[in-house]
């Protein structure tokens, strides 16, 4: 799926390296998300801040999901979408709601949660955990509760350009 949304990045001349990025105050790109984050902790969303947003931006949408799981689907811990093109990021323990004041919607996770539900792999290998955030031209016009798969589906055309952030966590 994520190689298809690529692929179309490409082909538009939106592929990242535009100067949108995607950072956290809780962990560094590449570096380990610390306990609070995960099943064994709070199950804390951490921050998120953006900058170098597209002209033209409406809504931002973001997942976090963790590829390294013995699927065939990378399991999908947090979906937010119609992030409100003035925002330049989300705060550090966001609550599991539908809908957030601000017009914010979280939609379906792998466990059929609505929010966020932090890594939780099994002991012994380390996975990798990436928020992706995509700038659209549009407000999407879904319900909450929806899948990685409708919002994917949905963005397509709309995205205006991607950041990417990877923390990792390894469980003993």
């Amino acid at each position: 799926m994520y190689y298809k949304l690529y692929v179309l990045l490409i082909y538009s001349g939106l592929a990242m390296g535009s100067g949108f990025t995607l950072s956290s105050k809780d962990f560094a790109n590449g570096g380990s998300l610390n306990t609070r984050f995960t099943c064994v902790g709070k199950n804390e969303t951490p921050s998120l801040r953006w900058t170098g947003a597209p002209a033209g931006t409406k809504t931002f949408a973001l997942i976090m999901d963790d590829p390294d799981v013995p699927t065939k689907k990378a399991f999908v811990h947090w979906i937010v979408f119609n992030i409100p093109a003035t925002k330049t990021g989300l705060s550090h323990s966001l609550k599991r709601s539908k809908m957030i004041s601000d017009g914010t919607k979280q939609g379906s996770n792998s466990l059929y949660h609505i929010g966020f539900d932090g890594p939780c792999p099994p002991s012994g290998k380390e996975h990798r955990y990436y928020f992706r955030l995509y700038a659209l031209d549009k407000i999407l016009d879904l319900q909450p509760t929806i899948t990685k798969e409708q919002l994917v589906k949905a963005m397509e055309g709309s995205i205006l350009a991607e950041a990417e952030l990877m923390g990792t966590y390894k469980r003993v």
